[in-house]
């Protein structure tokens, strides 16, 4: 063949493609997401915190519905690949999704889950999920020594461009830190409550983190649709979390622990929506905290007690949750909503505010939407326009708690010391930078 006839037909290839090169950058923000519907192959596979964590943990994962039948399949970590020898088999329990919300396509998915049991503190196990010639990778898992030592990750909202703009945080703290037990999230993980497509950016900006790492999360409003206030269909299907709370608020509220800490989930949106939850919460909050026998608690909600602006104050957490954190001397409050960081303590007591005592309580944010902060008497550092991830290390008698900028970078950090009855004492660290505020 002649160089002018390839090249005669090289053209003709090409010219043939563009039109298809041209539709590609045309295609609407949804036509290019097609890549996040369901398959055959198992997808947004992710390990839950579970109400015991040092005997067992939840799995989860999505198929399209032609799936039926999923399983997983596991053993006892190994140094090499003999593991392969030795492993079992669990058949997930399947419900199928049916999702669609605004200009996406209606999606048909099956959700599978599975809860191990019988581990072993300080074990390290390894698993796979499908069935048939459609199996996942490897992951690899590690269940915390029965050491009284507990890491984890904190995150405030991810809600928006959640996987071109949370990705960074995520993967920053995962490079920059030692290994988490797992990870809390403080609602609002998404921006509209049943996107599978904005479910799916939530999923990728995690990956193969989700898959080895418990996640640990409470809803945010953005969960909910409205009038009346509906958790959406998603949550309860592709997360595997505790029903260990009220009825009706199954893996919403609900309590882990860990031998010398409890950590609690609270409905925040069904505490603003629902008098009936939130009397229901306020009960079982009161139930599990009365001869509380661990040594620290931790709780998280979506709605902060106090915010990083005096008008954005939640009157329905200051009036009906916070006199139990009082009452019962809870540790840290870690909370979302509010988008920017802030951290302090108050303590009210007829009608006189105390800012050097009670329980800490910290706002921040992980994505990009960023509100206004004002300075406020109970703040004893804050930043504006700053996504942050933070450590919280509980060993002994010390809370550890870190925050750090998007960078790595060190922006706050602060101990809490229990003494021998139980009083705590704050020792502050934080570094010697500007705080990062916005221009007047």
């Amino acid at each position: 063949m002649s160089k002018i006839s390839v090249l005669a037909q090289l053209i003709l290839a090409f010219t043939g493609v563009m039109p298809i090169c041209a539709f590609s950058q045309g295609l609407s923000p949804n036509q290019a997401s097609t890549h996040q519907l369901p398959s055959s192959q198992p997808d947004r596979i992710i390990l839950n915190i579970s109400e015991n964590p040092l005997e067992e943990i939840g799995v989860n994962w999505r198929t399209d519905s032609t799936q039926h039948v999923s399983k997983l399949e596991f053993a006892v970590a190994t140094p090499g690949p003999e593991f392969r020898e030795s492993t079992q088999f669990i058949e997930a329990k399947t419900e199928t999704l049916v999702s669609q919300q605004d200009d996406e396509p209606t999606i048909h998915a099956n959700y599978h889950q599975v809860k191990l049991s019988g581990l072993k503190a300080g074990g390290q196990y390894i698993y796979r999920v499908g069935e048939g010639e459609n199996w996942s990778e490897w992951f690899q898992f590690a269940i915390p020594e029965d050491s009284k030592e507990v890491n984890f990750l904190y995150f405030g909202d991810t809600q928006n461009e959640v996987l071109a703009m949370f990705s960074r945080v995520f993967r920053e703290a995962i490079i920059n830190l030692p290994k988490m037990d797992f990870t809390v999230y403080a609602g609002d993980l998404i921006n509209h409550e049943s996107a599978d497509f904005e479910w799916g950016g939530w999923f990728d900006a995690g990956q193969w983190i989700h898959a080895t790492i418990p996640s640990m999360m409470t809803p945010g409003n953005h969960e909910f649709s409205k009038n009346p206030a509906t958790l959406t269909p998603h949550w309860n299907a592709q997360f595997n979390l505790p029903t260990n709370g009220p009825i009706g608020l199954e893996e919403t509220t609900y309590e882990v622990n860990y031998p010398e800490l409890k950590i609690i989930s609270l409905d925040g949106e069904q505490i603003d929506e629902s008098p009936t939850y939130r009397q229901a919460q306020m009960d079982w909050l009161r139930g599990i905290l009365t001869n509380n026998p661990r040594k620290w608690t931790v709780i998280t909600f979506h709605y902060p007690v106090y915010a990083t602006h005096p008008d954005r104050y939640h009157d329905k957490m200051i009036d009906h949750i916070r006199p139990i954190l009082q009452e019962f001397k809870v540790d840290l409050a870690i909370q979302g909503h509010d988008h920017a960081y802030a951290r302090g303590q108050a303590f009210e007591e007829n009608g006189i505010m105390d800012y050097d005592k009670g329980t800490m309580y910290v706002v921040s944010i992980a994505g990009p939407k960023m509100y206004e902060v004002k300075t406020d008497e109970w703040m004893d550092r804050k930043a504006y326009g700053t996504q942050t991830y933070q450590w919280i290390k509980v060993k002994d008698d010390v809370l550890t708690f870190k925050t750090y900028t998007a960078l790595g970078t060190l922006y706050d950090s602060f101990e809490i010391r229990k003494g021998p009855s139980g009083q705590n004492r704050i020792l502050n660290h934080i570094p010697n930078t500007p705080e990062r505020l916005q221009t007047q």
